[in-house]
């Protein structure tokens, strides 16, 4: 029987918490899915093996599944009858689970629960999960966006002080550039999918619009001046076909004096970086006008089909018991108000999540809409529509608003 005695006291140090469960049980198998495991351990991966090693009675089955085949094969799952028990979906996605009746409804376990709290959740990371007023799952963790800026760079170039506008932001980027050095002035994620939505939305956001009303003046004139910073080489082509990782990986080698990307790089920052660097808000698009950022981060929920939903239940239980270690041992925020993130000794590490953990007052949901993958679409092809010189941005960002008017009404 494996891991009899690390079960047992497992159970007692947590207080009756009941995540090791008799010893006379019929084991279990639970199949979890995730994007976490890849090329490093992940947050789904590290705790679904703690808390497969904790139980006796049950069997964890863990796959890693690329962000980009995440829902699509989830939902193929869910329609041939191979679901999995338990699946960790981006925020936004998580409406078109539950909306549909593929995820279970987890309210009374959460009201009964000595482990969840729902009042200590954020309430975007909240909403993101609830549907027609139930709870469908609880938030795994959350993030946003804010600028990386190269210092030395930046002092080489005479600029004492990081963009705060989206002008400034191109203005230095033109400053910056070095083509002898193969040095770009900036970085950013515009790809064909929701990272390049997961960027470009919070602009449409400071300009008064929201996913539903897109096509604004705002909007155009940010589109028209990423164009302008790709078409002068400040801003390498590469921004159109890479994701966020691989987009701030030529920050971090100094090939880049700025990103726009997320909290989640901090380590890799500090870990891999050579050079002086910074964080600072995004910019805005105006002097003193409206701030937006984007809310990421991922939810974990129990699917409709399963047959072991209590064994789930103690697996999220679990899940969330171990919110405490996402920053220090992730680079994650936890979704949680009762969790405060603690000095960690590195200075700059510390600096740098001051400066997201004041972005996330900013942050707005990607939805909720159950059709959100469509209005996603919508808003990245016109994004690459207009960067790739296929459309004007103006005629880029009507087509998409006539399309998303179909979806939302």
């Amino acid at each position: 029987m494996k891991n009899f005695r690390l079960s047992l006291l497992a159970c007692v140090a947590l207080g009756g918490i009941g995540f090791a469960n008799s010893a006379f049980a019929d084991p279990v198998t639970l199949k979890v899915w995730s994007i976490d495991g890849d090329d490093r351990p992940g947050i789904a991966d590290t705790f679904s093996k703690e808390f497969d090693e904790m139980n006796d009675d049950i069997t964890i089955e863990y796959r890693y599944l690329p962000f980009d085949d995440l829902v699509n094969e989830t939902l193929r799952a869910y329609a041939t009858g191979n679901a999995p028990d338990i699946v960790s979906l981006d925020n936004p996605d998580f409406a078109l689970f539950s909306s549909r009746g593929a995820m279970l409804d987890i309210t009374d376990r959460i009201a009964n629960s000595d482990i969840i709290n729902a009042d200590n959740f954020f309430e975007g990371p909240l909403n993101s999960v609830t549907w027609d007023g139930k709870y469908y799952g609880i938030p795994k963790y959350t993030d946003t966006i804010a600028v990386f800026y190269n210092k030395d760079l930046f002092e080489k170039a005479g600029i004492d002080h990081p963009p705060q506008t989206w002008a400034e932001f191109a203005e230095d980027a033109e400053k910056l550039t070095d083509p002898e050095n193969n040095v770009y002035g900036a970085t950013f994620s515009a790809r064909a999918g929701e990272e390049g939505t997961f960027q470009f939305l919070p602009i449409i956001q400071m300009s008064g619009g929201s996913f539903k009303n897109v096509n604004t003046d705002g909007a155009v004139e940010m589109l028209e001046t990423w164009k302008k910073m790709i078409d002068n080489g400040w801003v390498s082509k590469d921004v159109l076909s890479l994701g966020q990782w691989d987009s701030t990986g030529t920050f971090n080698s100094g090939n880049a004096a700025m990103a726009v990307s997320g909290n989640w790089e901090i380590d890799r920052m500090v870990e891999d970086a050579d050079f002086d660097w910074g964080v600072t808000l995004l910019p805005t698009l105006e002097e003193g006008g409206d701030r937006s950022s984007a809310l990421g981060g991922f939810d974990w929920g129990i699917m409709s089909t399963t047959k072991h939903p209590d064994e789930a239940f103690r697996a999220l239980e679990y899940f969330d018991s171990q919110a405490d270690r996402l920053y220090d041992e992730f680079g994650y925020v936890a979704p949680r108000s009762d969790i405060e993130i603690k000095p960690s000794g590195n200075a700059k590490k510390d600096e740098a999540i001051a400066v997201f953990l004041d972005q996330l007052q900013y942050a707005q949901p990607r939805g909720p809409h159950p059709d959100w993958q469509k209005i996603s679409k919508a808003i990245y092809d016109a994004e690459q529509a207009a960067l790739t010189g296929q459309m004007s941005p103006r005629d880029a960002l009507d087509q998409a608003q006539a399309t998303i008017e179909t979806i939302v009404n």
